[in-house]
């Protein structure tokens, strides 16, 4: 067995494709505060490209080297599943970080499973069996820590800390950092942003793994309605394959789907546009316009997934079915000018009121300095 190395900590985001999300907002704040530690990516060679030019000690997935370091590590930071396979050795301390508020029922919790290569018992098995593995938790709100308990059958300790990843969201949301965000990007200033960013759905895929995503959008028209006041930037799931091809839309029409991290979009963004993502709860710590497109809700919530609460009489923002009544949501809101949904502050409170900027510091104190 090779020796424990107190000073090692390997971090993983979204199955290695991406440096994002909670573990990276982690990774950052041990390396800035100069923290002892020697501190690994664990990354897919397939998004190597990802991870360039960021000062990142990196490891492939699965290599040698990789089995060799995470059998030394101790600690592991990851938002998503480790393979079932990969044993924890009782050293190391696993640290997971999940990736979100669930709106659309987890594990447990799911009624159905429609995903590829597996079924309803086995997929719930599998990933208990994982879970049993975790020695800590993360969880942004006390909605969430009770579903977490139930739907991953956890009985260790969860830190109710808010997400670190919505620290950077809180502390940058100011007019300068997202001017200079849309210039480093080459988004035109003198412009709106909207942000599309929708979740997957488990019965739409190509092979196990990997998933497509229909659009469902009439971008002609879209551009035609709203291009003169509007771009808009796709960033779809990590789990979807699909290349979208704008380049018919070009100047109105970005595809961000890669880009490292989804935190500068939220930035950049004047109105969310989203179904079922759970993105709509770290866009809500910014008060700002959120539409759901929802072209599919009914197959989604009572044959798909299903939902944790009442999602049409609950939203922090207007349901519509078609490219025109986007269309027409969207005018909307610039002719009235926006206000928060009467629903909204039940919502922020209920979601967002733990994250106030400093979320990370305060994983890091009970994890890493304990």
């Amino acid at each position: 067995m090779p020796p424990l190395n107190n000073k090692i900590v390997v971090f993983e985001s979204f199955l290695g494709k991406q440096y994002s999300d909670n573990p990276r907002a982690i990774f950052e704040y041990l390396q800035n505060q100069n923290y002892p530690y020697k501190l690994y990516w664990s990354i897919d060679k397939k998004y190597r490209q990802h991870f360039e030019d960021k000062n990142l000690i990196c490891i492939p997935r699965f290599s040698m080297k990789w089995f060799f370091i995470m059998a030394r590590a101790h600690f592991w930071v990851t938002n998503s599943r480790f393979p079932l396979w990969i044993p924890k050795l009782k050293h190391t301390t696993y640290l997971q970080t999940w990736h979100g508020t669930p709106l659309k029922r987890l594990a447990a919790d799911m009624l159905e499973v429609h995903m590829p290569g597996t079924t309803a018992e086995k997929y719930k098995k599998n990933f208990i069996k994982e879970a049993k593995k975790w020695d800590y938790l993360i969880s942004p709100n006390p909605y969430s820590t009770d579903i977490f308990r139930r739907a991953f059958q956890f009985d260790k300790e969860i830190l109710e800390t808010g997400y670190p990843r919505n620290d950077f969201i809180c502390t940058h949301n100011n007019e300068k950092k997202i001017k200079k965000l849309a210039a480093n990007f080459g988004i035109p200033l003198q412009k709106k942003v909207i942000l599309y960013a929708p979740t997957w759905r488990d019965d739409q895929y190509n092979t196990k793994g990997k998933f497509r995503f229909d659009l469902n959008l009439d971008l002609d028209l879209l551009r035609k309605e709203l291009g003169e006041d509007y771009v808009i930037l796709f960033r779809l799931h990590y789990l979807v394959s699909e290349y979208l091809d704008l380049k018919p839309y070009q100047g109105f029409a970005y595809d961000f789907t890669n880009h490292e991290d989804i935190r500068e979009l939220y930035l950049m963004a004047d109105i969310l546009v989203t179904d079922y993502s759970s993105v709509l709860f770290d866009y809500g710590n910014l008060r700002r316009p959120m539409i759901f497109y929802v072209y599919d809700i009914d197959q989604y919530r009572d044959h798909l997934r299903g939902f944790y609460f009442n999602f049409e009489h609950e939203s922090p923002g207007p349901l519509v079915r078609t490219t025109i009544e986007l269309i027409k949501t969207v005018k909307k809101i610039d002719a009235a000018g926006f206000q928060l949904p009467p629903t909204f502050d039940s919502f922020y409170e209920k979601f967002c009121s733990l994250e106030k900027g400093d979320s990370t510091r305060k994983v890091v104190e009970r994890i890493f300095l304990h």
